[in-house]
């Protein structure tokens, strides 16, 4: 059955952007762009919120056909460019990509079904709407948490508050020589459905 990875980049105290969605505290390098690269070629699909779909649908394309951009980033962007994308958008307002269906909301037992699909497991990037509707519903197989060495204080937190603690289990933690620290967790207490 296929996964889904959240892949986030994140601060020591929690943060994946700044107040005004800053994302100038970024440390990456070689290691982080290997990882990145590596996740994609080894899933099958993205799943994105309409918002960070739209971003994505109006850089990566441009990038996969720059010469001005770095191999390693280009490569990169070619093959989230080929990628099934699946947006969850309830108004239907989404960008045009190619290889993109939408989803209204994050159906659990369309999820299941996406789980349980052919080809490679479905990355989670950015879309903190849809992370948190995944955890909710403990759809989510793993966190890769690209932990920066910065504390920003104030934010856009990953998880909200308000809700039950969900215990984590590490699976591997390798620090880069940038300082960012990779980690993966698979989550412990799991419904038998979402497995």
């Amino acid at each position: 059955m296929r996964k889904i990875i959240v892949s986030m980049w994140t601060t020591l105290d929690g943060f994946v952007a700044g107040p005004r969605d800053e994302m100038d505290w970024l440390q990456i390098d070689e290691q982080v762009l290997r990882y990145e690269r590596e996740l994609v070629e080894g899933s099958g699909g993205l799943l994105l919120g309409r918002i960070t779909h739209a971003d994505f649908a109006g850089h990566w394309p441009r990038a996969a056909q720059d010469p001005d951009e770095a191999e390693e980033v280009r490569r990169y962007a070619r093959r989230v460019d080929t990628m099934e994308k699946i947006v969850i958008s309830a108004s239907g307002n989404i960008a045009a990509w190619q290889n993109t269906r939408r989803h209204e909301r994050v159906d659990p037992d369309e999820i299941i079904e996406l789980k349980r699909g052919h080809g490679g497991d479905i990355v989670v990037y950015g879309s903190l709407g849809v992370i948190w509707s995944l955890v909710e519903l403990t759809l989510v197989d793993e966190f890769h948490l690209l932990v920066h060495p910065v504390f920003l204080r104030d934010g856009k937190a990953l998880f909200e508050g308000g809700r039950p603690p969900q215990r984590l289990e590490l699976i591997s933690a390798e620090p880069f020589t940038s300082g960012v620290v990779l980690m993966k967790y698979r989550p412990v207490d799991r419904s038998p459905a979402a497995s």
